[in-house]
């Protein structure tokens, strides 16, 4: 008796490479995310702890329910975000990649909308002038915007749109890991208190990221173009399309 087995087409490589290039990319994006992650705990703990008031923490004991909201909301949507990249977890049965999205979300508009309140309502400390007030605004209004427009793409049933502009918000929101570590340099070349040299690392910051992002999303929608189901291909109706792998033939008895 011969039975037909329907299998996906599925290339050799991907196979072998994806899941570990996928638990890689979210293993960098975590430790990327740690040194802000640590300075925000190290916040909260002076918040809670009773610290004493000093010019450098003063704005944060007096209001500090922003701080308290870009903190654990940054932390969220900077961990669970980096796990949206791993392959197998976005086609894991059960919806994490959409339960994991309900979650990321709202933190990211959180993180956006509390730090740019921060920047227009907190005394500005020694080194913050107004050209990195002026760039917080600017990249955390792109950030609320992304997330809203990925709002947008998901409503639609648009997910790789959805997906391109998720992923520029979160490229944005763990600026602060990448800023970290430019500002080592800046610090030591300028000083910590250098306000245009603060204002160009943390500026350059978020344009490396972007556009790392920006790399990601085209290598993802030239993949996407790719695939035989694709409404892009010549010869395919989009009534037709499908992101799923095309299925082979294969007898056995």
């Amino acid at each position: 008796m011969t039975k037909v087995v329907v299998t996906a087409a599925i290339p050799r490589g991907s196979r072998r490479k994806g899941p570990r290039a996928g638990w890689l990319a979210a293993t960098g994006l975590i430790l990327l995310s740690l040194i802000p992650i640590l300075a925000g705990a190290a916040r909260l703990g002076e918040l809670t702890g009773g610290a004493v008031t000093t010019p450098q923490n003063a704005r944060f004991l007096d209001s500090p329910v922003p701080v308290v909201t870009h903190i654990v909301s940054v932390t969220v949507f900077s961990l669970l975000g980096a796990f949206q990249f791993v392959p197998a977890l976005r086609r894991r049965t059960g919806g994490w990649h959409r339960i994991v999205g309900r979650i990321l979300i709202p933190a990211g508009l959180l993180a956006a909308l509390s730090g740019m309140w921060m920047v227009i309502f907190y005394p500005h400390p020694p080194g913050d002038g107004v050209l990195l007030s002026v760039l917080r605004l600017v990249f955390g209004s792109a950030m609320a915007a992304s997330v809203g427009l990925g709002i947008r793409g998901i409503l639609r049933r648009d997910f790789l749109r959805h997906g391109a502009w998720m992923t520029r918000a979160y490229a944005i929101g763990v600026g602060a890991g990448t800023q970290a570590l430019l500002l080592i340099p800046e610090s030591i070349f300028f000083g910590p208190t250098a306000e245009l040299p603060r204002a160009v690392a943390m500026g350059a910051a978020w344009v490396i990221n972007l556009a790392i992002a920006e790399y990601v999303i085209r290598r993802h929608a030239r993949r996407a173009r790719g695939r035989p189901g694709h409404p892009s291909r010549p010869g395919r109706s989009s009534a037709s399309a499908s992101h799923a792998p095309t299925p082979q033939l294969r007898e056995s008895s």
